[in-house]
């Protein structure tokens, strides 16, 4: 897999969580701890991402 490969597999990721996140943020009584479980795997996400799109030093 290619570094662009796993960059847009990343940010797919990162997006489905987002739409999850918001989704459970909706319903009448939201799972706080699924909430905060999601939203800790969509910023390791972003770090890692974040991480990736930098060039080398």
């Amino acid at each position: 897999m290619s570094l662009q490969t796993h960059i847009l597999a990343l940010r797919e990721r990162h997006a489905s969580l987002e739409i999850r996140i918001a989704e459970e943020d909706q319903r009448p009584r939201p799972d706080n701890e699924a909430l905060s479980r999601l939203k800790r795997e969509k910023l390791r996400l972003k770090e890692e991402m974040e991480r990736l799109g930098r060039p080398p030093s």
